[in-house]
């Protein structure tokens, strides 16, 4: 397709039509200190080919590779390992090129693929029916809200949210709550061996739409749901379960089990590398049948064509791009699934015997670090429980700590003062976190370079 470029004409002409003096018009959301106001500062206008080559290659020898040091970051991302047949797969091209399968009859193997991978997803989360995946695990917490909100028909506008959720997501529903009128009533997290459930409970009232709450926790804790389930249904709202690390769902009971309404999620744990921040993957699921035409996204469905033969459909197509505009539940359009695919395929060779080993292989390295880092002077652990990752206390602002550490060749875990800038008395708190793919040679230098910084 030839580019052909706009005149100052054409554009003119646009802008009056949508009533914008200006292109700047269009950008007056973004905040002022978040925009450029000329070229990026530091490079030059033009350079060769191998100028940038060069260039590019030193800027890439600044990193520390996760595969190149002891790794112990998560809080949402999470390094395991993916077999190579995860790649192998997704990389033909009938799946690599694959889009939005439209026409059933030529995307049989892409709805058989979402299909399955919707099984899975319910089946890990204990719920009755998953869409086919979203965008990623953030704004399928914010669709998840306004799916409360459609259930209880704009009634009810308030939204609870748990302090121990993670703050990006919250930062998420805040900003799209600005467009629903919804009110957001969120916290800080206690620093606390287990979560504050009497004062979440304690928020929930006869205006509340739904109750979001992390499971395991941003503090790596993991919570009584089914507490939180019972209450907040005595008050007639909904529970909204959020699981960042669905690996920890081979060892814990789901949150369908809970009695949570609905679950999302990011699904990247599973098959889907860190790949420097996305594509992720956005799990939603819910457990009764009943809400299912009020979930956003799309589902596949198992059919038999005119000739008896099983065949795979959309069932359920509720976004804007299938013609529903206004009356659309979501308008995200993409699912995300190329990810969706890698997840299933891992998960595929995992099973459930496969998921429940490598669950407990996670919490056996988080058991062996937590009990080490224990006997470092000046540190403390705050978890009464936890699956992989839990949350240590420095006794000191964690942020230098890390970045010592780091410059030390080891990646020690995210600080509760990178998530928190704002909150004090969470700034020497660190999040750890242990998967497979860690070493106890790297606990052991975890530990031994924690014992030279905090001497």
């Amino acid at each position: 397709m030839r580019y052909l470029p706009l005149t100052d004409a054409d554009r003119g002409e646009m802008l009056a039509k949508i009533g914008a003096s200006s292109i700047d018009d269009l950008f007056v959301d973004v905040p002022e200190e978040a925009r450029l106001d000329g070229p990026i500062h530091g490079l030059p206008m033009h350079a060769s080919e191998m100028a940038v080559e060069r260039h590019m290659r030193a800027l890439s020898k600044k990193n520390l590779a996760a595969a190149d040091a002891p790794f112990f970051l998560g809080a949402g991302a999470y390094k395991h390992h993916v077999p190579a047949t995860v790649d192998h797969i997704i990389q033909r091209g009938e799946f690599l090129t694959a889009y939005t399968p439209y026409q059933p009859e030529i995307a049989q193997g892409t709805l058989q693929m979402l299909f399955e991978f919707q099984s899975q997803v319910a089946r890990l989360y204990g719920c009755a029916v998953a869409n086919a995946s979203m965008y990623d695990g953030s704004t399928a917490c914010w669709e998840a809200i306004a799916m409360a909100g459609r259930i209880a028909r704009g009634k009810r506008k308030k939204v609870v949210l748990s302090g121990a959720l993670h703050p990006h997501y919250a930062e998420v529903i805040r900003t799209m709550a600005k467009f629903t009128e919804d009110e957001i009533a969120d916290a800080l997290p206690t620093m606390k061996g287990s979560p504050d459930l009497d004062g979440l409970i304690g928020r929930i009232d006869e205006d509340t739409s739904c109750v979001v709450v992390q499971y395991p926790d941003i503090l790596g804790r993991l919570c009584d749901l089914e507490k939180i389930s019972e209450a907040a249904h005595a008050k007639g709202a909904l529970v909204i379960a959020v699981n960042l690390e669905p690996v920890a769902l081979g060892a814990i009971k789901s949150p369908g089990e809970m009695g949570a309404d609905i679950v999302v999620g990011e699904g990247q744990a599973i098959g889907v590398g860190l790949q420097f921040g996305g594509p992720y993957l956005g799990l939603f699921a819910v457990r009764e049948q009943k809400h299912v035409r009020m979930m956003p996204g799309r589902l596949c469905g198992e059919t038999t064509d005119a000739e008896g033969k099983r065949g795979f459909v959309l069932t359920l197509s509720t976004r804007e791009q299938h013609i529903r505009r206004e009356k659309a539940t979501s308008n995200i359009c993409t699912n995300s699934g190329l990810c969706a695919l890698a997840f299933s395929v891992h998960m595929t060779l995992l099973g459930e015997e496969g998921l429940r080993r490598l669950a407990a292989e996670n919490h056996r390295l988080a058991c062996l670090a937590a009990d080490r880092l224990a006997e470092v002077p000046g540190v403390s652990v705050l978890n009464d429980s936890f699956f992989n990752e839990f949350t240590i206390r420095l006794g000191q602002d964690a942020r230098e700590v890390v970045r010592t550490l780091a410059d030390k060749g080891i990646l020690a875990g995210v600080s509760l003062g990178r998530l928190y800038p704002h909150a004090e008395d969470l700034t020497d708190g660190l999040l750890v976190t242990l998967t497979e793919t860690t070493s106890e040679d790297d606990i052991d230098a975890l530990c031994a370079a924690l014992k030279e910084v905090l001497a």
